[in-house]
C-alpha cells in the first residue's frame, strides 16, 4: 500500500471477481443445458409410450364401434319385420344386439406426465388434446358403454330369460318366441329405445377415434416420425 500499488490490487481483486462470476455463469449455462436435454429426452420417451397407449386404446374403440354399428343395423332388421313373423336370422340378430363391452383407456403414461408436469410438453395445443381425450373424452366413452352393459343385465336378462333356449354371447340368442320384439311390448319398445343408447355411443366412440388420430399425428410430427 505504502509503494503505491493500491491500484494494482483492486485490478487483481476486480478480476478475480469476475473470474468467478464468469464461472457460475458458465456452470449455470451448463446446468441449464443439461436440465433442458434432459426434459426434451423425457418429453420424447413420455410421448412415445403415450402413443403405444393411445394406438391400443384406439384398436379397442375400433371394435366396439364395429360391434355398436352391427348392434343398430340388426336391431333396425328386428323392427322392420311384419308384426309377428319370424326370421331364420332373428337370433343371430338378437345376438348382436344384446351384448356389451368394457373399456378401460391406458393412462399409465398419461399419469406419470401429469406427476412430472404437463408443461414437459412444448406443444401447447398437444397439451390441451391431451387432456381432452384423458380428463373429458374417454369418461364419456366408458360411460356410455357401462351403460350398455347396465341395460343388458337389468332390461335385457329379466325379458329374455323367460324365453331363452340357448345362447352364446355377442353370437346368437335362440328364444322359444321372438313375438316379444315382433310385436308391440315392452322388449320391443326397450329395443327401439335401447337401439338410440346404441347409437349415441358409436357417436362418443367415433368423437374419440378423431381424437386419438389428431393426437397420434400431433405426436409423429413431435417426434420426427413418418405420418
Amino acid at each position: 500500500m505504502e509503494k503505491g500499488k493500491t491500484g494494482k490490487y483492486f485490478k487483481y481483486a476486480i478480476g478475480e471477481i469476475l473470474l468467478v462470476v464468469i464461472g457460475i455463469l458458465i456452470a449455470l449455462s451448463i446446468n441449464t443445458w443439461n436440465e433442458n436435454r434432459k426434459e426434451s429426452v423425457f418429453e420424447k420417451e413420455i410421448l412415445l409410450q403415450i402413443k403405444t397407449n393411445l394406438e391400443q386404446d384406439r384398436a379397442a374403440l375400433v371394435a366396439f364401434a364395429t360391434n355398436g354399428n352391427r348392434a343398430i343395423a340388426s336391431a333396425n332388421k328386428i323392427l322392420a319385420l311384419p308384426q309377428g313373423s319370424e326370421h331364420d336370422s332373428l337370433k343371430y340378430w338378437l345376438g348382436d344386439f344384446m351384448q356389451f363391452d368394457r373399456f378401460q383407456p391406458l393412462t399409465s403414461s398419461y399419469e406419470v406426465l401429469k406427476s412430472k408436469g404437463l408443461d414437459l410438453i412444448s406443444n401447447k395445443e398437444l397439451r390441451f388434446q391431451l387432456g381432452s381425450y384423458y380428463d373429458d373424452r374417454s369418461a364419456f366413452i366408458n360411460k356410455a358403454i357401462t351403460d350398455l352393459e347396465w341395460a343388458f343385465i337389468n332390461e335385457w336378462l329379466p325379458i329374455t330369460r323367460k324365453y331363452v333356449v340357448d345362447f352364446k354371447f355377442k353370437s346368437y340368442m335362440e328364444l322359444s318366441d321372438y313375438d316379444p320384439f315382433t310385436s308391440p311390448s315392452e322388449a320391443r319398445n326397450s329395443l327401439i329405445m335401447n337401439r338410440d343408447n346404441w347409437a349415441g355411443s358409436v357417436q362418443y366412440i367415433e368423437g374419440g377415434l378423431e381424437l386419438i388420430d389428431s393426437i397420434i399425428s400431433m405426436i409423429n410430427t413431435e417426434l420426427g416420425q413418418d405420418q
